[in-house]
């Protein structure tokens, strides 16, 4: 599956307000790490319960515990079951994680279509429906071919989309609702999928070694169960008399909207920064794991302490999530993109380090120097991210904010699928196969000076703090239909594909009287609100 958030960042990892000077403002909001508890809770009455519980299920045990054990269980089921070469397990799992590249339109079906009478809802009864039928497919076929196999993995990582891309509509709405929850709202989805991660991954080799690759792959199957019950308890505004004669209409004005607002400056600039920035840091996965496993050459670690490795490198993200969130969420995006791509370029040196021996040279054992080589890199990995991710929600304009949080997250899913494919091609230009590793330590080099070469577009990236508004005043103002901000008492209104023509939006038509009535399950208040100026 892929995961942004799980962007390769060790041996092993795959798919884991500012001055002018670049320092922290003074003042700090309330702090999770010191008082979680009363966080949660004001997360939870600030943005409802339901979402909390809704983060929990999708980045806790979706994308925390479901994606460890699926990354350490599916990288087994390649190597022993297809028995599959390490490029060409990099280029089928490009082809798996193709439906994080479609992202758009799973959030464009959010945004536009609802299904009896509900936006976000369906989409996650669906995805729990997918994800647990396809891996309990995997788990029951002993026999399965490569295709099928493929195709399961890619239905799963479907599903695993389609909750990401509705949960992170839901993340988007609330960032326009409560600016100032942002980035506490990122760092409530990198807590549970660190602990979520660092449960998966304890677990995970001794799954695969109990139960064999298939079998941990079945078990995926209740994390998308747990999805499915997000889906059944989540509270949301019912939409009533909804027309979907117009649902064509709305799909052609939301791609136009998503078109203008690509044009922006302030939104392409950041966006090409991220994707070649993806693009470059060459993903090496593949052959790291297959040296890793391998008894003759490498250091042959058996499938239990494979998973302590992993779970080492959650302990690290979780680390990464608690720095950011207690120290770094309020320094600007470009001094948190510029050290993260030079820590991370120097970090990957410890590959190189361990793939030439070095460690043994001077008395450090494999086992040691590789648990630290994760754990450091994927630190380094998360705190990279996290400043990210807070910056695509910023750029998302009212109307479509689902949709469009959805296409940046696409770009970014490209990045890391064209680094996936870089990767696979540069390993097996250099002859890194199932049993040669000559020139292993070559493509480790050649990926930690490419990721270096991004620095020089770090000029596109904003100097603005990850509090402040990035997008131009006109392109937030919408005089006649926003979405209302909750006052504390009721729920969020959800209003699609709302536009006006001003700024770097496209000319509005004519719609007259077009209304939704949007009825609160709970109260029963009716509110109208425009589909379209």
């Amino acid at each position: 599956m892929m995961d942004p958030e799980a962007k390769e960042g060790g041996p092993l990892q795959e798919a884991g307000g500012a001055g002018a000077d670049g320092g922290p403002r003074s003042g700090s909001a309330e702090c999770g790490v010191a008082s979680p508890f009363r966080w949660l809770r004001r997360l939870s009455r600030e943005l409802h319960w339901s979402f909390v519980l809704a983060v929990f299920a999708v980045y806790g045990a979706c994308q925390g515990v479901g994606n460890a054990v699926g990354v350490v269980a599916a990288a087994y089921y390649s190597k022993d079951v297809l028995r599959l070469q390490p490029s060409a397990a990099q280029f089928y799992q490009g082809i798996v994680d193709s439906p994080w590249v479609v992202k758009p339109i799973w959030g464009l079906l959010t945004d536009v279509v609802p299904v009896a009478g509900y936006r976000r809802r369906p989409y996650f009864l669906l995805a729990g429906v997918i994800g647990a039928t396809s891996m309990l497919m995997i788990s029951l076929q002993s026999n399965l071919g490569l295709i099928p196999a493929v195709l399961a993995l890619t239905v799963q990582s479907a599903g695993a989309a389609i909750a990401d891309v509705t949960l992170d509509a839901l993340v988007a709405q609330n960032s326009i609702t409560h600016p100032p929850l942002a980035a506490d709202m990122q760092s409530l989805c990198g807590f549970c999928s660190s602990f979520g991660s660092l449960i998966g991954y304890s677990i995970s080799g001794l799954l695969v070694h109990s139960m064999g690759a298939q079998g941990a792959l079945g078990l995926l199957s209740i994390p998308s169960a747990l999805v499915f019950s997000a889906g059944i308890l989540l509270k949301e505004s019912r939409v009533t008399n909804f027309s979907y004669k117009q649902v064509h209409k709305k799909f052609y004005k939301a791609i136009q909207t998503m078109g203008t607002t690509l044009k922006c400056p302030e939104v392409w600039r950041p966006c090409l920064y991220i994707y070649v920035s993806l693009n470059l840091s060459l993903d090496i996965q593949g052959g790291m794991f297959y040296w890793y496993t391998d008894r003759l050459t490498g250091p042959g670690f058996s499938e239990e302490f494979v998973g302590v490795i992993y779970a080492v490198g959650a302990v690290g993200s979780l680390l990464g999530v608690v720095l950011y969130q207690s120290a770094l969420k309020d320094y600007n995006f470009r001094s948190m993109l510029l050290w993260g791509q030079v820590l991370s370029s120097l970090t990957g040196m410890l590959d190189l380090a361990l793939v030439t021996r070095l460690n043994t040279k001077i008395g450090i054992p494999d086992y040691v120097f590789a648990v630290i080589d994760c754990g450091v890199s994927v630190m380094i990995g998360k705190l990279q991210w996290m400043p990210v991710l807070v910056l695509c929600s910023k750029l998302c304009p009212p109307g479509i904010k689902g949709t469009f949080y959805a296409l940046l997250m696409s770009i970014q899913n490209v990045g890391l699928l064209m680094s996936a494919w870089w990767g696979g091609l540069l390993l097996h230009t250099l002859n890194v196969t199932r049993s040669e590793f000559t020139n292993l330590w070559a493509v480790v080099l050649i990926r930690n000076i490419s990721r270096l070469l991004p620095l020089m577009l770090l000029f596109l990236v904003p100097q603005s703090d990850q509090n402040s508004t990035l997008l131009p005043a006109e392109m937030l103002h919408d005089d006649e239909s926003t979405e209302p901000v909750k006052d504390g008492s009721g729920s969020v209104e959800f209003s699609v594909l709302v536009a006006d023509d001003s700024g770097c939006h496209p000319p509005v038509e004519d719609v007259q009287d077009e209304r939704i009535k949007v009825t609160d399950d709970v109260g029963g208040d009716v509110e109208l609100i425009p589909l379209m100026n």
